[in-house]
This record gives structure tokens, C-alpha cells and sequence, in this order.
């Protein structure tokens, strides 16, 4: 056939340059989102940051008109563009009123994130830490059944140690620190080094940087290749491995030169400093998007002040531009057009973040109440039907959003457990289970732990049907040992 040309009509869906970018800024996490304004700030010369915004009137735009700054007021109402989603009108009157009542602390206990100027809302300042050397190995203690004065030597011990994880006194000189009658002697100190030494990562109170490597090389299975040869290098040759002195190393040790190679490998991937590995903060940070309180008998939602933007458009530059011959025409025009659509769709994220968290609450009212245990099953459906939006809108509003609660800070996706069936027809959350599974296990004979099929008889008996094998699962995931591990004489 000869070619021909031909006119079709067709139909396509795309999303404008404006509904692309509130689709993003919904799911980037609270910090991904202050990382994305501080940019835009720093090349749209039509936004400045607001230094007028405080803690205080940030509250009192996520309660009221959801307004983020002044200059808002004056640009065009938000339905000027089609929008991702209908906005549902709510009465926020009573809100208002109970959110008059809060104190400057998130959960009333006294201590205040912030004064009314803008200080201390900085996001960094929900940063988790993790435990120190220190902490983790007096937890680890905590599990040995010692009696007062054993107890008291190892924790002499666990203080003495440096940043690094080794203990630089000699054991004479920590004898004479505390006061123990009848007095320490060197015995009593060698035991409790090597109690310390086994509690945490294999390195940890070593006393010089050869017992360090020992201690993580013993660590290893018997079968490491080149873990013998290792050892008599950490020992008693590390000079020499310093100093790169091969040769001398494979007289010294008499071994072949493939035994060595593998040997010193060995060596390096050993770390000298275990202790560094304690207490970093890096890429921990945790910032609540949402806050929920409690106040009136009734739980109450508010976006975290330390996380909204503070942006506004700069009025001056924009007036001038205005008043400009052909600004319409001018390469500038898209640059206050996107300022003008930052602002808006930062407005819209924090409105559907604080509904989606409102209806959340109103779901789980119970754990809020009674704790893990009450916590419902939960779809991501049930809350796009509630709000009128759609479900892949409320997946991006719940990724990496974080709440600030009484009972902790919890990713919203903790909020939307999985559906067991229960025996007698109705439903629980695999939440609870775990919940239930914890109880038993704190309330079980140490002597005699229960295993994984007893408990699963146990909640068999309340009337939740679940496998062994997902026992195991659950148990796993909170990180509880087996029962043989966790058998106690």
C-alpha cells in the first residue's frame, strides 16, 4: 500500500508544571522538604525568608486559615489553577479553642521547644541519638546476674573506658578509686575486664591496640583463612606490618608469602578504634511533621512549627518587576511564577499532611489511649474514601512523615498495621499481636522461656490464630532472642 497520511484525534492526561511540583513536595520528608526551600531561597530572588513567622502564629495558621504568610494574602486564591484534589472545609472553632490551652511544650510537661521569636524550633533538634559506648554496655550488663559487688567492679570498668573503647588506666590505679571492703585485688579487676569485653563488639576495653585486634580476631570461626597468622602479627609483630617489612614478617612467622598476603588482608579490615562506632547522630535525624496533644479529653493535631516554611514572596522586588515594561515577557516572569507556586503548594502539603494525620487520630483514638495494644488495622483506602482524595495522594502524605505523640515519635505508616482474623470472626492488627507477644515474654519464667509454639498456643487461647512460623517473624522483628537464648539458671 502506498503511504498515506492520516489526522487522529486522541485524548491525553498530563499534569501542568504546578501539579508536578506539589506532587513532589508532598513526598519529601521534612527535612528533604527544608533542603528544597533553603535552595529555592538562595536562587529565586523573588522569595526571602520570613523573619517575622513565629512558633506562635504558625500555630495559629495550621488551626485557622492555613495561611503561611503575609504576603498570601494578596496573590491568587488557590482554585485560580486546577488543583491535585478538592479541598474539604472543616470547622476549626473548637480546635482554635483547645489550642489556646496548650503550653509551649508538645506534650505539657514544662520544658518549652520554643520562646515566641522563632528560637529553638530548629529540626535538628529532634535528632535521635544513638546510645553511647557507655550506655549500650551498662544496658548490656544489665542482663548478667551479678551480685552487688561484681556489678559494681564491672561498671568501674565500663566508666573507665575512653571515646575510643580502651581502658588506659592500669588496673592497680582503678583498685584505689572506689572504696569496697574488703579491697579490690588485680584477680577480681581481670575478670570484670574480661566480663566488659565480652558484653558489646569484640575490640571493646582492650588495653592496647594488640589486644583490640586479638579480641576481634578470637572473635572470628577457627576456620578464617589466615586468622593464625593474624593473630602472631597482632601479637607480636605489628611494628613490622607497620612498617611494611614483608620479608622479615615471613622469616619471623615462617610462613609462605599467600599466607601472609591473606593474613595481613585479614588484619587491615580489623577496626582499632571499636568505640567510634557508639553515640553518632549521623543520618538519624527523626523530625515530626505533626504534633498530637492532648487537651479537653480530646486529641488534638498541629504541624510541627519547627518544620514549616518560612518563605514569603519579597514584596518590593515584586512591585517593582510589576511596574517594569514588558515584565510578562521578561525570563523573570517564570521565576516569581514559580516563587508563587512554591508558596501555594508548600501551603497545600501541610494541609493534607495535618488531614491525613487528623483522620489517622480519629482512627486509632485507642492506642492514643491504652498504648500498642489497641492499635486497629488500618488501610490506606479507608483514609483517601474519608478525606475525598485519592489513595496514591495519601501513600505520598504518609512516606517519611513523621508524629510527635505522648507515647513517642511513630512514622505514620506505624499507623496502617496489617489485618489479622481472629476466632471468634472479628479482626486485630498484627500490632497488637506484637503488643501481646511482648507481655507474655516480660511476664515469662526466666528459667524457663517460652517458645514460639507455646506462644502461639497463648494467643490461640485469646483467640488469635497465628503460625509459629509467624511467632518467630514477630519475634524476630522486636529483636527478642530465642528461648534457648533467652534461658537464664
Amino acid at each position: 500500500m502506498p503511504p498515506t497520511l492520516e489526522l487522529r484525534a486522541k485524548q491525553t492526561l498530563a499534569l501542568t508544571p504546578r501539579l508536578q511540583q506539589s506532587v513532589r513536595l508532598l513526598q519529601l520528608s521534612s527535612l528533604e522538604f527544608q533542603q528544597e526551600l533553603r535552595n529555592a531561597l538562595d536562587t529565586n530572588p523573588f522569595l526571602e525568608y520570613d523573619e517575622s513567622q513565629t512558633e506562635d502564629n504558625a500555630l495559629g495558621a495550621d488551626n485557622g486559615s492555613s495561611t503561611t504568610t503575609a504576603d498570601t494574602a494578596a496573590e491568587a486564591p488557590l482554585t485560580s489553577e486546577p488543583s491535585m484534589e478538592s479541598e474539604a472545609s472543616a470547622d476549626t472553632s473548637s480546635r482554635d479553642d483547645a489550642v489556646s490551652d496548650f503550653s509551649s511544650d508538645p506534650f505539657g510537661r514544662g520544658a518549652s521547644r520554643g520562646n515566641g521569636d522563632g528560637e529553638g524550633s530548629d529540626p535538628a533538634d529532634w535528632v535521635r541519638i544513638e546510645p553511647s559506648l557507655h550506655e549500650t554496655l551498662h544496658d548490656a550488663l544489665r542482663l548478667y546476674q551479678l551480685n552487688e559487688r561484681d556489678r559494681a567492679i564491672a561498671q568501674l570498668i565500663i566508666e573507665a573506658l575512653d571515646d575510643d573503647g580502651y581502658l588506659r588506666q592500669e588496673l592497680s590505679e582503678l583498685a584505689g578509686v572506689v572504696e569496697i571492703e574488703p579491697a579490690l585485688n588485680e584477680d577480681e579487676l581481670v575478670i570484670a575486664l574480661r566480663l566488659v569485653q565480652s558484653l558489646d563488639k569484640p575490640g571493646v576495653g582492650a588495653r592496647t591496640l594488640s589486644e583490640c585486634l586479638s579480641l576481634q580476631l578470637e572473635a572470628l570461626d577457627e576456620e578464617t583463612p589466615g586468622r593464625a597468622v593474624a593473630l602472631e602479627i597482632v601479637r607480636h609483630h605489628l611494628e613490622r606490618l607497620a612498617r611494611r617489612e614483608q620479608a622479615e614478617l615471613q622469616k619471623k612467622i615462617g610462613c609462605s608469602a599467600d599466607e601472609l598476603r591473606i593474613a595481613c588482608a585479614l588484619v587491615r579490615r580489623l577496626d582499632p578504634k571499636p568505640g567510634e562506632n557508639y553515640g553518632s547522630s549521623e543520618d538519624n535525624y527523626v523530625v515530626p511533621d505533626v504534633i498530637v496533644r492532648q487537651a479537653k479529653k480530646q486529641w488534638v493535631v498541629t504541624i510541627n512549627p519547627a518544620v514549616l516554611p518560612r518563605a514569603r514572596i519579597h514584596r518590593m522586588y515584586a512591585e517593582l518587576f510589576a511596574q517594569s515594561a514588558g515584565a510578562s515577557r521578561s525570563p523573570l516572569a517564570q521565576q516569581l511564577q514559580e516563587a508563587r507556586w512554591l508558596i501555594r503548594n508548600a501551603q497545600q502539603r501541610f494541609t493534607t499532611i495535618q488531614r491525613v494525620a487528623e483522620c489517622i487520630v480519629s482512627h486509632q483514638k485507642a492506642f492514643f489511649d491504652y498504648g500498642e495494644i489497641a492499635l486497629k488495622p488500618l488501610v490506606l483506602r479507608d483514609v483517601a474514601d474519608e478525606l475525598g482524595l485519592h489513595e496514591s495522594t495519601i501513600s505520598r502524605a504518609t512516606g517519611n512523615k513523621y508524629m510527635a505523640t505522648p507515647r513517642g515519635i511513630f512514622e505514620f505508616k506505624h499507623f496502617f498495621p496489617r489485618e489479622l482474623s481472629t476466632e471468634s470472626g472479628g479482626t486485630c492488627s498484627a500490632a497488637a499481636v506484637r503488643a501481646l507477644l511482648k507481655e507474655m515474654i516480660s511476664k515469662e519464667n526466666t528459667r524457663d522461656p517460652l517458645s514460639d509454639v507455646s506462644l502461639a498456643k497463648m494467643l490461640a487461647d485469646q483467640g488469635v490464630i497465628v503460625a509459629r512460623r509467624t511467632v518467630a517473624k514477630y519475634r524476630h522483628l522486636m529483636k527478642v532472642p530465642p528461648a534457648e537464648l533467652r534461658r537464664q539458671a
